[in-house]
């Protein structure tokens, strides 16, 4: 199956990829990714052949990802914003036969639409690997998920069935390429017909907003939370199709306040190695249920006995590329271990509780940060809270935490006793830090909790 080609055969001059100088249709995207592809192959990339491409999102990066795909070549997208140490040791790992930083990138690309004739071969088998996706990591060594074309085809069908996107809507590529919630959208736009549109890097999200006509739109929490506070932000979005929202937890006040600016809200929950979404809302959000969604097609979720979510399905990835080598991460009956915690429904509804990895032991008792955050974001005034264990001689580890609140919050000791009522004494934190903005992973908007563990170990 060669998705480009199928994509311009069935929707033909609609748009596919606007940006701010030009508009592709579905037919152009088939002659300037063939171009790209035949310089590849030119340049001696072969099937198979790892090309990383260390540069922001641009119509270049998009265009070269589909053409990598086209021609059965792994893209490997790397997070630009990492330190430069950082990105030389992805690169070591990766060990790719072309890396092209974003200069290079923009000289390749146009340099290969500028010629003519296009005489790749094209790449068809579903199972072949196409990109090598990592995971967020803020210190350390990322892992490196390898995908199918098979995984990214199922992970966009099933999205469709829940979501449509189809000839007339456009998706604002506002999550980065090298992330797995923006590589997925390239497959949104080639199998349902739907345009996607690239901002300039610089562009604020709700400029991008109202220089395109976006209908959908992918968010984590922090950039939602900005939106509902710039100027006409609440308008453009409820003016939305459909905006979903996932990438970490959202807290009550942030989910009531969208629900009441009307927003067209779906809470989803995914992972890189899931190919993007797991679960998603069916229909908007209209209620602070506290669930992600119904497990969409594709897709298998089930709860171990401690409680933590297992996945499998047409979406699970290959593996992780260890040292030039694939290696599984199943479990002997095929399911992945994702280290969250979680409950489903008997209509298939899931409640994620909180990262396996994050609990810690106070006094002999599990502690649960994510259950503490709920309590304090049900505070009025409170809005974003992040919980972490810090040492105690008596206790071995107490919480403490990190809030984002209003003028009007109460004080500590109010909130104290609030917490003691409703969690109790032992769950309670035993400092409270107040802040503005929250410290985030490089490249990323989520809140970079072990940032603050390491700080709270101080």
């Amino acid at each position: 199956m060669e998705l480009v080609t199928q994509a311009a055969q069935t929707f033909g001059d609609q748009p596919a990829l606007i940006t701010d100088e030009r508009r592709w249709s579905f037919a152009d995207l088939d002659g300037d990714t063939a171009r790209i592809a035949t310089a590849f192959e030119a340049s001696s990339i072969r099937r198979g052949d790892i090309v990383a491409l260390v540069a922001p999102n641009s119509p270049a990066l998009v265009l070269s990802l589909m053409a990598l795909m086209r021609m059965g070549a792994v893209a490997a997208p790397v997070n630009h914003r990492f330190p430069a140490n950082h990105i030389e040791g992805v690169l070591a790992r990766l060990n790719p036969a072309m890396t092209l930083d974003a200069a290079k990138l923009d000289a390749f690309v146009a340099d290969a639409i500028a010629r003519t004739g296009a005489t790749f071969t094209a790449a068809t088998e579903m199972e072949r690997p196409v990109s090598v996706i990592h995971t967020s990591a803020s210190s350390g060594k990322p892992k490196a998920a390898v995908h199918s074309l098979s995984n990214h085809y199922h992970s966009a069908m099933g999205s469709a069935q829940n979501l449509p996107f189809g000839p007339g809507d456009c998706w604002l590529l506002s999550l980065p390429l090298y992330h797995v919630g923006g590589y997925s959208m390239l497959f949104k736009c080639l199998l349902g017909g739907g345009a996607l549109a690239v901002p300039s890097p610089d562009a604020a999200l709700a400029e991008s907003l109202t220089h395109f006509p976006v209908t959908h739109l992918s968010l984590v929490p922090t950039q939602l939370y900005r939106m509902l506070r710039a100027d006409g932000g609440p308008e453009r979005l409820r003016s939305l199709r459909a905006l979903l929202l996932g990438g970490s937890a959202v807290s009550a006040p942030l989910l009531r306040e969208a629900i009441c600016e009307r927003v067209p809200l779906y809470l989803t929950y995914g992972s890189t190695e899931m190919s993007t979404q797991v679960t998603t809302s069916p229909t908007p959000v209209t209620k602070a249920r506290g669930d992600s969604g119904v497990v969409l097609p594709y897709r298998e979720v089930a709860i171990s006995v401690d409680g933590e979510i297992l996945v499998k399905g047409e979406c699970l990835f290959m593996g992780y590329l260890d040292n030039g080598e694939l290696r599984e991460a199943r479990d002997k009956n095929g399911w992945f271990h994702t280290g969250d915690m979680g409950e489903l429904s008997g209509d298939a509804r899931l409640t994620v509780l909180g990262r396996k990895d994050n609990m810690f032991i106070s006094g002999g008792e599990n502690i649960h940060p994510e259950e503490i955050e709920k309590a304090l974001t049900s505070i009025v005034g409170i809005e974003e809270a992040v919980v972490v264990p810090a040492p105690d001689a008596e206790y071995g580890m107490r919480p403490v935490a990190w809030i984002k609140a209003r003028s009007d919050s109460p004080d500590d000791a109010t909130i104290i006793a609030s917490l003691k009522s409703t969690i109790g004494k032992l769950k309670t934190p035993v400092a409270f830090h107040r802040i503005q903005e929250w410290q985030t992973i490089p490249g990323s908007a989520k809140i970079d909790r072990s940032w603050y563990r390491k700080l709270a170990e101080k």
